[in-house]
């Protein structure tokens, strides 16, 4: 696996909290671009060449994870979630505290099954009722540890499953960071091209907002992960995206509550994947939202394309996906942003 990916992929960084990841961006961005900067929010913004044209480029870096809530007594953490998690694959999962004291590492625990009365274990269990052991014996100790405060991610490094398949704790969207990097650096054109790895996307599409504000650019893409279908329980009608079948360009996503891409951005993106050889797929979400939602409708609305990574096991502990995807993505995206240039 590439290093850099890989970095990505373990750097810890929910939303909010995502300085750790915001270093390496501008560390790597500074080697392809000829600007690069913080703004107010904590968005990382490169720029590189010059031209009439404004074109933006967005990839999140924040993560799902958890944030301390409260310390009980006996030393244990409860939390808050951070992003959208599903309770049921919280329990029993290893986590780390990102305390200014270093790192401190947990399980999420729950009281057992066999104490349990049987119509509380015929329901799934709520994340208010689960809690973070870090073998402290008392709140005294753990206060020595940890905060109220703090941030949690999930204790899962990346690894390759199988050939070109990679898994990650943070795939979405560390894998559109790595994408937004390559694109930057392959990118040779006569406009002037905004790279923004943004932040909060995961809790509002924050940092999207903000930064397209400021860039007003005459055209945008975002750069994310979707929902891959071909795993058991999920029916075609659902989602027919699958791994290794190319990039996904989005049509529209939440059932048009989030971006409708316009018709000519659309037909843009398909003609260009055509013209040159680029595996795609189409994507019509019915939830789920990208920075694209925001960027879109701001000033007098912007010009804006998605395409994303498809995914399986999307906001849980650890995501899977393939490297032919993410370098269709990556092609795509140049070519698109040459023929927007013209």
């Amino acid at each position: 696996m590439d290093k850099l990916l890989q970095t990505l992929l373990d750097t810890a960084g929910i939303s909010g909290y995502e300085k750790e990841v915001a270093q390496i961006m501008k560390k790597e961005l500074k080697k392809c671009s000829e600007n690069v900067f913080e703004d107010n929010f904590g968005n990382v913004i490169a720029q590189k060449g010059k031209g009439k044209k404004k074109i933006m480029l967005a990839a999140h870096m924040d993560e799902i994870g958890l944030l301390v809530k409260h310390i009980s007594k006996e030393g244990f953490l409860y939390f808050i979630k951070v992003g959208g998690i599903d309770d049921r694959i919280l329990l029993g999962q290893r986590v780390i505290i990102k305390s200014a004291k270093g790192d401190v590492k947990g399980v999420i625990g729950a009281k057992p099954p066999h104490l349990s009365k049987e119509e509380d274990r015929k329901n799934a269990i709520k994340y208010t009722d689960l809690f973070i052991d870090i073998g402290a014996k008392d709140k005294d100790e753990a206060q020595k540890r940890v905060s109220v405060g703090d941030a949690i991610v999930f204790d899962c490094p990346s690894f390759v499953l199988n050939g070109q398949l990679i898994c990650g704790k943070a795939v979405d969207n560390r894998v559109g960071c790595y994408a937004l990097i390559k694109i930057m650096e392959k990118l040779s054109c006569s406009a002037t091209v905004y790279a923004v790895a943004t932040v909060q996307e995961e809790v509002g599409l924050k940092g999207a907002r903000t930064s397209s504000f400021r860039i007003a650019p005459d055209f945008a893409l975002a750069l994310d992960t979707t929902s891959a279908g071909d795993t058991p329980g999920i029916k075609e009608t659902e989602s027919s995206l699958k791994l290794g079948g190319g990039v996904a360009i989005t049509i529209m996503e939440a059932a048009g509550r989030g971006v409708i891409v316009s018709e000519n951005v659309r037909n843009l993106c398909i003609e260009t994947a055509k013209k040159h050889k680029i595996k795609y797929q189409i994507d019509v979400l019915e939830g789920g939202m990208t920075d694209a939602a925001m960027i879109y409708m701001n000033r007098e609305g912007i010009p804006t394309a998605v395409l994303s990574i498809p995914c399986r096991y999307v906001h849980a502990p650890t995501a899977v996906f393939d490297l032919q995807d993410l370098r269709s993505a990556i092609d795509l995206s140049i070519k698109i942003i040459e023929r927007v240039i013209g």
